[in-house]
């Protein structure tokens, strides 16, 4: 299944696409490929964390839970495995969200040809500004990864018209300024951050940061999918199910009103 289709089959169903994060080896190299087991169901994407040691875009919650997998030896190479095991699981996309440190000590071509052959379908690059190495992002590109950027509500319209020129699988809108986290209530500017980029790309945009429950996923649901991370990741840190969280969240989605 292509990033396309999986937005458009829930956009088909009125609802905004499910986009569920969850952090490779946490909390344990068994207990991550069972998590996966429980939102494949609800996925319509899905968006895996390589651990690592300084997570600058990341709230307390997934920083313990990168942590925790690398005491407990999870590694590039771990996350390889895990990709291809995951794949095996599912057609569905699969993007590997990575900080830049990793990719540049494994080499670029090595590092996305690997997640290529293991089944990722693209990459998130959370602190890669893309006009800042435009040939690294072509490298990920023509090695067949689609590429996703993020942007915020600070960003002006002509730093928006910018970034989505280098995208190619879907553009991740960020609720808040700051790291990720949940929320009780997205600000009321996502709405027109979703806006802002529709009109000037007609890629899938994507709402992560803050999204805790029925009532911040139906918020974010103003736009095609919604990433939920911290919410999953805690629910697996307390040691608690995760399909009530996620037929909860669902449920918002089923609320969704265009931007």
């Amino acid at each position: 299944m292509t990033t396309k289709e999986a937005f458009a089959r829930a956009k088909a169903e009125g609802r905004a696409a499910l986009i569920p994060y969850l952090t490779a080896g946490f909390p344990s190299r068994e207990g991550f490929l069972q998590a996966v087991k429980e939102v494949l169901p609800y996925a319509d994407l899905l968006e895996i964390g390589l651990p690592y040691s300084d997570p600058l875009g990341d709230g307390p919650v997934i920083q313990r839970a990168s942590e925790e997998a690398l005491r407990k030896g999870m590694s590039v190479q771990g996350v390889l495995e895990l990709f291809r095991e995951v794949r095996a699981l599912t057609e569905k996309p699969l993007f590997l969200m990575t900080y830049l440190n990793p990719v540049l000590a494994w080499g670029p071509e090595r590092f996305f040809s690997l997640f290529k052959q293991a089944g990722a379908t693209g990459l998130i690059l959370p602190d890669l500004p893309p006009d800042e190495d435009p040939s690294l992002v072509r490298l990920a590109q023509e090695i067949g990864l689609e590429t996703v950027f993020l942007l915020a509500p600070t960003s002006t319209d002509r730093r928006v018209e910018t970034v989505v020129g280098y995208a190619t699988g879907f553009i991740y809108a960020v609720s808040v300024t700051g790291v990720t986290g949940e929320r009780e209530r997205l600000p009321d500017e996502v709405r027109e951050l979703v806006r802002r980029i529709k009109a000037k790309t007609s890629l899938p945009v994507a709402v992560g940061f803050g999204v805790s429950g029925r009532e911040t996923a139906a918020q974010a649901a103003v736009a095609d999918g919604v990433v939920v991370g911290s919410a999953l990741v805690r629910a697996l840190e307390e040691d608690r199910p995760l399909a009530p969280l996620l037929e909860e969240i669902r449920q918002g989605l089923l609320q969704k009103e265009p931007a």
